[in-house]
């Protein structure tokens, strides 16, 4: 038989979703990773790698997953850092792709909404379920004397410039929370799923100019979880593998966000998107389906210029009215809802939702002319990784 080491994904889980569920982490990670298992037509002693995404202490760990579920690994890996919030899966496609593994479990599980929650307005850096420091050190102090404790008041200064150099819009860029409430609203587990108007949108309270509350995702209470296969694996599973066709991934100096030359772009990631379509002979036009980050509605609109679909200062007259991103236009982005409307979960929600619609398995949101081609891009300001999906 000949050996093929290419990642395939070949099931995805998760465990209940909400704003504070008030659960152990713990719990949430075994409820998804198992689901993940089930989906993918394996059982628990198929599974010799795990690699876990723990950015914060409110994430679970490989240790406790593994002690949890019995596994028995031949690989493993907890990752912090890395390319994206992602990290955790490009590092189980090397995995497998050197033959260290033949079926990884990658997954994000957090209690971040519950933490946020208890611990209060100001008690938690944003972004993240950790405690706020006793003092601010490192680039948090030159930003907190000025009020700016949270990346918002970083990426607002990004899309400011945007709109100056640009002639961006609020309403060009309100189209990403609008329609993506749309897909929410078809998506039983999104946070929010009430209609939003770009009137609504407008009159919404400022955070940091130009973005209002809508332009911000919502800290949830979640586990994701994906299988990453070896191709030579795949062969008698439940359905046909969704191939990770090309991954590019990018860090970039200065190591602060807001001390960039252009503050009109991310650095790190026109550069982990133009290297993209250097690793495939799949092009921007080709695309069916993305899942591309939006921790803040900007970052989305940096990663549409920076992945070719439109060119640079373009990004808002791409998003104008809508209808290139919803389901049924040229690039329909976020089906799930995003992390605007469906919660932050650091890009494992709309990774799994680019596999199901990939599957034919999304339901009411299903893209309409069976999408074969996907790509899913997550990180923001110094860091940024992007992916080819290719249903095989």
């Amino acid at each position: 038989m000949t050996r093929d080491p290419r990642p395939a994904i070949t099931g995805t889980g998760r465990s209940a979703v909400g704003r504070r569920l008030d659960r152990d982490p713990l719990g949430l990670a075994v409820d998804g990773c198992l689901a993940a298992i089930e989906d993918a037509g394996l059982t628990r002693d198929d599974i010799d790698g795990v690699a876990a995404f723990v950015p914060d202490d409110g994430s679970v760990g490989v240790h406790e997953l593994q002690e949890a579920l019995g596994l028995e690994l031949d690989w493993y890996v907890g990752t912090i850092g890395g390319p994206s919030q992602l990290s955790a899966v490009w590092e189980a496609c090397l995995a497998v792709a050197s033959g260290a593994a033949t079926h990884v479990l990658a997954f994000h599980a957090s209690c971040e909404g519950s933490v946020r929650a208890s611990r209060g307005r100001g008690g938690s850096l944003p972004g993240t379920a950790r405690g706020m420091p006793a003092r601010a050190s490192g680039a948090q102090a030159w930003w907190l004397p000025f009020g700016a404790p949270s990346a918002v008041n970083i990426i607002s200064m990004y899309a400011q410039r945007h709109f100056h150099e640009f002639g961006t819009t609020r309403e060009q860029l309100g189209q990403l929370a609008v329609v993506q409430r749309e897909n929410a609203g078809r998506n039983p587990d999104a946070i929010y799923r009430d209609p939003l108007t770009i009137e609504d949108y407008l009159a919404a309270r400022m955070v940091s100019e130009p973005l209002c509350l809508y332009d911000c995702d919502v800290p949830t209470d979640f586990c994701s979880a994906v299988i990453v296969s070896r191709g030579d694996a795949v062969g008698g599973l439940r359905r046909r593998p969704v191939r990770i066709d090309a991954v590019s991934t990018s860090r970039r100096h200065p190591p602060t966000w807001e001390q960039a030359d252009d503050l009109t772009t991310m650095l790190a990631l026109r550069d982990a998107g133009s290297r993209l379509w250097e690793r495939t002979s799949v092009r921007p036009g080709d695309i069916d389906v993305a899942g591309i980050y939006d921790g803040f509605s900007f970052i989305t609109l940096a990663w549409l210029e920076a992945l070719g679909f439109c060119g640079r200062g373009e990004g808002g007259a791409f998003l104008e009215g809508g209808d290139r991103i919803r389901r049924d236009g040229e690039l329909p982005i976020n089906t799930e809802g995003g992390q605007l409307s469906a919660g932050r979960m650091h890009g494992w929600g709309f990774l799994p939702e680019v596999c199901r619609q990939l599957w034919g398995e999304a339901g009411e949101r299903q893209v309409p002319g069976g999408p074969e081609v996907g790509l899913v891009a997550a990180g923001g300001g110094i860091i940024g990784a992007a992916a080819v999906l290719l249903l095989d």
